[in-house]
């Protein structure tokens, strides 16, 4: 499969006597003025970016998750916000029969004007918008975008819905967070989330362009694998997408030439005037075998360099250069022998594969701050965990390009929601035409991607309506389950097979999968164990008794919270707040009851700190939680990976196990494996051994000590342990010593950026080496004042 191209070539039957070559093509990145409402704050911001960050980054303002911020500057996402510049056309625009002004991403409700002509709006964050600027474009041009806050949009939205009301309201007000954001087509959780602020940012958060062109414009690129089972061979399909000006159709030819696997053709095309769609077929040679794209632990993520030629007579023509991948992806649903209902698993290229991984959030309230090398560090990090998959949550964002760049180089695959989560959604017209848009550009976007597994329609939102989360009278239910029918069956699922036949497309997650279709698409109880994925939580019970866990065939969510480290916190506080009961804490915390649960989790197991030093206190009682987290999880997952090959009382085969969740989107107490930043918490040292290929479970049952061979590789094996670990490189190698055995060896380096080979672990040798990855230059002076190292032993 190809990696997303959106190629800006305009090419056409012949050049036209003094016509430029095309297109041209001007970016407006860079710095615009940004003004506030009544014009009291004006300030430079740049463009991509949000109206927070700049205020930032002129001094304005402090770091927003700097203590109570979220709730101080409350007044930014209030205010109406409008970005402008001047810009001067590099081109005479005379020459070109369409100009067009392109926004990749606007955030989110914007009225377009250039040279104080409206020239279009937007309403959705998720949409690519084009507009026609060819009769108000000039030599010299003033462009402004003004913004309307979301909030107050989102409000009016709902008061206009008048025919019945779509819960819910407003979030629970632990969350301190805004109303109405299932109606309004913008990052779910930028109106808070019980692990995250309110940010409800406005800005233009990806790329801005004008683009000229004459004939014809290619706007989607894009690759699709199949894999023909008679035939015995490879084919990939080639879908272009153009705005074709010309009165006349355009004719030429398309050469497709992949050197590895001895493939090149050659197609005529002719495509007529206005939006004009292709299909090539390019059947690979069989004279060579494909290296296929593998999970992470199953095999290479090999690519095959390609060369795309558009040859359209007078010497004109566009050489375009991508790489091709091969994968296949089922979603096996079918009877199991022993057991009531159906299998929920993935096979990829034909194998079974087991997976195993997390959730992702987006990685900051701000997107312009997720940075390349913030991607690389945190995707790093999940597949040095042996994980080989990730959710792209509903709530979030579609990520951009590079994230899924790097998880097809990763061999991370990606279970993508669309973004609907934990909420009803309205239907009308407007609404519907806004989500068809996205989701088409979206499937567009994304679908050459080979890391992506899964489309799933929403989150939780099935479960919402069979759960009757938000107290609907029985006589007024029907509206809502033709809503939910309407949106993500007869709009979203009816786009995506359209688009992209190349990989499955679930409604919901949990979902009972076919069972949920045969119940009409809301199955009565999506958290069926017999049937599809399901998501679980229980802060009560015992979370080392692995009994209390559901043996379910898939588990797409499940978790426990814990506080990031002490470090991390400390960036964002202040004296008074190092307390786990102090305002700062119980404000930090946006689930209800959550640090309680903590501490009752922990307590289950061992003595509650009781330090009479108020700060060592609080840093014992957060290593505490970090201990629980990542014993809790432990037993959970291993449950699962063990259930893969057995069926008890007609329940087992699960098939995988997604625990909530991998990153943090601010410093607080979360769900996470990583903190902000990409820290590692103990879960995540824990779940790069939960995760091997090979791992050995133990378990008691009734007075008997069971022990399991849980592997993922491809053939068998006989296994013997002993371990040495020595310095490598640049590496830094630290060598413990103990008198006793010592449980949950803690090593931290506070704010110095890198990871341990290993931490959190049970120490029973007297000498034990432990190797430190730095992620930034360091000296061993740095790393030694720096260096805290506790166990349990130490906070009783």
């Amino acid at each position: 499969m190809l990696l997303v191209l959106l190629l800006a070539a305009c090419w056409g039957r012949g050049m036209l006597a003094g016509s430029p070559p095309g297109p041209a093509v001007h970016s407006l990145r860079g710095s615009w003025w940004l003004g506030s409402g009544n014009g009291s704050v004006v300030l430079r911001g740049d463009v991509p970016g949000c109206v927070h960050t700049a205020l930032l980054r002129q001094g304005l303002i402090q770091d927003p998750y700097y203590r109570f911020n979220d709730l101080t500057y409350r007044w930014i996402s209030l205010d109406n916000w409008t970005y402008s510049r001047t810009f001067k056309t590099p081109f005479d625009v005379r020459k070109w029969q369409k100009v067009n002004l392109v926004f990749e991403g606007v955030d989110t409700v914007a009225q377009i004007l250039i040279n104080n002509v409206t020239v279009g709006r937007t309403d959705n964050m998720f949409n690519r918008y084009s507009f026609d600027i060819t009769s108000v474009i000039k030599e010299v041009n003033f462009i402004e975008v003004r913004f309307l806050s979301a909030i107050s949009y989102a409000a009016k939205q709902s008061r206009s819905h008048r025919a019945y009301s779509v819960p819910p309201q407003c979030p629970p007000p632990v969350q301190k967070g805004e109303c109405h954001v299932n109606f309004i087509r913008k990052e779910q959780c930028s109106f808070s989330w019980d692990w995250g602020p309110s940010f409800p940012s406005q800005g233009i958060w990806k790329d801005v362009r004008i683009e000229a062109y004459n004939f014809c414009h290619l706007i989607y690129f894009t690759l699709t694998p199949s894999y023909v089972k008679s035939a015995q061979q490879w084919s990939l399909e080639i879908e272009s997408v153009f705005d074709v000006v010309s009165s006349k159709p355009v004719v030429g030819l398309v050469t497709v030439n992949i050197p590895k696997l001895q493939t090149q053709q050659t197609y005529t095309t002719e495509l007529p005037p206005g939006e004009a769609r292709i299909v090539l077929l390019v059947n690979i040679s069989k004279s060579t075998t494909v290296q296929t794209w593998w999970p992470s632990g199953h095999g290479n993520q090999t690519g095959y360099d390609m060369t795309t030629t558009f040859n359209m007579g007078a010497g004109y023509k566009i050489e375009k250069f991508s790489k091709a991948y091969f994968r296949t992806v089922e979603l096996v649903e079918e009877p199991i022998p022993g057991s009531p209902g159906l299998s929920f698993y993935f096979r990829i290229n034909g194998l079974p594969i087991f997976i195993k991984g997390s959730n992702w959030i987006p990685a900051d309230s701000f997107q312009d701050r997720v940075s390349s090398d913030m991607l690389k560090l945190i995707l790093q990090s999940t597949v040095d965990a042996n994980m080989n998959a990730l959710r792209v949550w509903g709530g979030g964002v579609y990520e951009q390009d590079e994230f899924y760049d790097i998880c097809n180089e990763l061999g991370i695959m990606i279970w993508q929601d669309f973004m609907f989560a934990c909420a009803l959604y309205p239907t009308d017209q407007n609404y519907l035409e806004s989500v068809r848009a996205e989701v088409t550009h979206q499937v567009k976007r994304l679908k050459s991607h080979p890391c992506i597994t899964l489309w799933s329609g929403n989150n939780e939102n099935e479960a919402a309506i069979a759960g009757d989360w938000f107290s609907i009278p029985q006589d007024k239910m029907k509206v809502y389950i033709l809503d939910y029918v309407k949106l993500y069956v007869k709009n979203i699922q009816e786009i995506v097979i359209a688009e992209d036949k190349s990989r499955p497309y679930i409604t919901s997650s949990p979902t009972n999968g076919k069972e949920s279709v045969k119940e009409r698409w809301l199955s009565q109880n999506p958290y069926d164990t017999h049937y599809g994925d399901t998501h679980f939580y229980d802060y009560l019970s015992d979370c080392w008794n692995w009994t209390v866990y559901p043996k379910t065939r898939f588990a797409s969510e499940y978790g426990f919270q814990s506080w990031p480290s002490f470090s991390t916190l400390e960036k964002v506080s202040s004296t008074e707040d190092w307390s786990y009961t102090s305002n700062f804490s119980l404000h930090r915390q946006h689930h209800a009851a959550g640090n309680n649960q903590m501490l009752h989790q922990a307590g289950l197991h061992f003595k509650l700190p009781q330090n009479t030093d108020p700060l060592k206190l609080f840093k014992d009682t957060i290593y505490l939680t970090q201990v629980m987290q990542a014993q809790c999880i432990k037993a959970e997952t291993e449950f699962y990976r063990r259930s893969q090959s057995e069926i008890i009382n007609g329940e087992g085969h699960t098939m995988g196990s997604l625990y909530w969740q991998l990153n943090d989107i601010w410093q607080a107490p979360s769900w996470a494996s990583l903190e902000y930043g990409g820290k590692w918490k103990m879960l995540h040292y824990f779940a790069q051994h939960f995760f091997a290929p090979l791992l050995p479970v133990g378990y008691e049952d009734d007075g008997v000590l069971y022990i399991y061979g849980v592997s993922d590789l491809h053939s068998d094996c006989e296994l013997t342990l002993q371990a040495t670990i020595s310095q490598q490189g640049d590496l830094y190698a630290f060598v413990l010593q103990t008198t006793a055995v010592t449980p949950f060896v803690w090593l931290d380096v506070g704010n110095i950026q890198g990871r341990f080979n290993d931490n959190g672990f049970l120490m029973t040798e007297k000498r034990k080496v432990v190797v430190f990855y730095p992620w930034e230059p360091v000296s061993i002076e740095e790393l030694e004042k720096s260096l805290s190292l506790t166990s349990l032993m130490d906070i009783y």
